[in-house]
């Protein structure tokens, strides 16, 4: 099998609003896959037609080779955006049961195992309304995880993460990929998606506007941005040639170029003004690609 995922042409209509139009995606077995886009773009109603909560208006959806709407795969692992577990029950308790709704039924010392992979020793027998949102978040995760899917799909995994936890998750998202499992995961942490994903897909008002690697979607784009400090952090980039305008990032500033800038003739410009400590054309960072998408579409 090629493509744990490959949707081909779905049309998704809620009413009077299209929620997704002409999708076509496929995601590689065994790739992660970031899926990324604005608020009310589509991501949520796309992975629920995955996971089978929605049948297509139109177009097919085949998931881990299967076209059929009918009930969920257990083949797949889905962790929704919303996190709901029943409270009034002990971890352990809770991990059992919605397992053992996959078909799976782990032992304790499995559930113990997987509370310590996920920074979580010795809350098997706290119940789960004591526990704070992070830990919560990670006790859904296992639920998704320790049946064994072969497909993961994750709704905002990081969403309302510290940074300690965060790594966490992304500890246990990495070693997901590194076992051969399939991760589809949607996001608004650009840094993230980044940093862990073979392949991008970018919606926008339902329609995909980005698909492939961050090379492939870089090389997609100019580049018109410089990273330049100056030894006189003082110094002012008024007037310069070619520039549009001059943004502080920390110790540095990143010029937005015109489109017939010439870098040269601005580095000359600039050592004319003092000594210069950094230059260099910036690639877009997948945060700057998401952000000129989204203007140029609202244009």
């Amino acid at each position: 099998m090629d493509d744990a995922i490959a949707i081909e042409g779905v049309r998704k209509v809620f009413g009077d609003f299209v929620a997704v139009e002409n999708l076509s995606l496929r995601v590689p077995a065994g790739k992660l896959c970031g899926f990324i886009g604005p608020n009310g773009s589509g991501k949520t109603t796309t992975l629920r037609l995955i996971m089978r909560i929605y049948a297509p208006d139109a177009g097919t959806v085949r998931v881990l080779g299967d076209s059929r709407h009918g009930p969920a795969d257990d083949r797949v692992g889905y962790l929704p955006e919303e996190r709901m577990l029943y409270k009034s029950m002990r971890v352990g308790e809770v991990l059992t049961y919605l397992s053992r709704l996959k078909g799976y039924k782990p032992n304790r010392i499995e559930i113990d195992q997987w509370l310590e992979r996920l920074a979580l020793p010795g809350v098997a027998r706290r119940r789960v309304q004591t526990l704070s949102k992070g830990q919560t978040q990670k006790i859904q995760l296992i639920a998704v995880l320790i049946a064994k899917p072969k497909l993961v799909l994750l709704d905002e995994p990081f969403s309302g993460l510290d940074p300690v936890n965060s790594n966490v998750m992304r500890d246990a998202i990495l070693e997901l990929k590194n076992n051969g499992t399939t991760v589809l995961f949607s996001t608004h942490d650009m840094a993230s998606a980044e940093e862990l994903c073979d392949r991008i897909v970018m919606i926008y008002k339902g329609n995909k506007v980005m698909d492939g690697t961050i090379n492939e979607i870089r090389a997609g784009h100019n580049t018109d941005t410089l990273r330049v400090r100056l030894a006189n952090l003082a110094s002012n980039f008024d007037n310069l040639p070619g520039v549009a305008c001059a943004i502080a990032e920390g110790d540095h500033h990143e010029l937005q170029l015109t489109p017939t800038a010439d870098a040269q003739a601005i580095l000359r410009e600039l050592q004319q003004r003092g000594p210069v400590e950094l230059f260099e054309i910036a690639r877009p960072s997948l945060h700057d690609l998401f952000v000129r998408t989204v203007h140029e579409g609202a244009a």
